[in-house]
């Protein structure tokens, strides 16, 4: 397809970040774009695979200390969520029920809620209602004997980098570009993508045989940085 083609479909606004970045080669920038788009697809594939490790990582810690119906008990009146500073929780949880219905299993409630939803059992109100032990999701994280100890809190902000990429990609933003720049850069998807291997081997999850097959992230950054 001729770049005039490929603008008209892609639109002149959304493109020309590409051919601004690629010093004004029509060529080379179609194919940054196609790039782009593989890098996100991939990205997501990763990011998705994350998600559900850790909400089934949360859902198996949490199982084993209220039972198998954890999250929707909490959610009812008199559950560690049935309080004001965690009223947004339980009304997630107990939408999701509403909606599930007749259909509702716990294992179904568990996959209905979104990464957003997870991510937020590790800020403070939540983290700490539930009984402050959901650290021991990541059980090799690094400790205070270390020197280095990672909190709730920062768990909490390292899943809210991840859902910032995981939002990018669903609302088709670029990832190839230095942040509010039209410049080719691929530092933010690579930071990116260690904070999850990171979370990962945090997890006691052996990554690479997770991801064989599926994950080529610094492949596709290496392509984009020789272009």
């Amino acid at each position: 397809m001729i770049y005039s083609e490929f603008e008209k479909v892609i639109t002149p606004a959304r493109l020309g970040r590409y051919r601004t970045a690629c010093g004004g080669d029509t060529r080379k920038a179609m194919t940054l774009y196609r790039k782009n788009l593989k890098l996100s697809q991939e990205m997501f594939t990763v990011v998705s695979c994350f998600e559900v490790a850790l909400r089934n990582g949360i859902d198996r810690h949490y199982t084993t200390i209220y039972g198998n119906n954890w999250l929707r008990t909490a959610a009812a009146p008199g559950g560690f969520f049935d309080n004001n500073k965690t009223r947004v929780t339980q009304g997630l949880v107990n939408s999701a029920v509403s909606d599930l219905n007749h259909n509702y299993t716990h294992f179904k409630l568990i996959a209905e809620l979104g990464f957003g939803f997870w991510r937020y059992m590790y800020s403070r109100n939540q983290y700490r209602v539930a009984g402050k032990t959901l650290l021991r999701v990541f059980p090799s994280r690094p400790s205070a004997l270390a020197g280095i100890s990672y909190n709730s809190n920062d768990v909490f902000n390292i899943l809210v980098q991840i859902n910032d990429l995981r939002n990018r990609i669903a609302h088709h933003e670029p990832i190839c570009f230095l942040p509010a720049h039209s410049v080719k850069d691929t530092t933010y998807a690579r930071q990116h993508y260690n904070l999850i291997i990171q979370l990962f081997q945090w997890m006691q999850i052996d990554e690479a045989a997770l991801l064989y097959g599926i994950d080529h992230i610094n492949t596709i950054c290496n392509e984009i940085d020789a272009l």
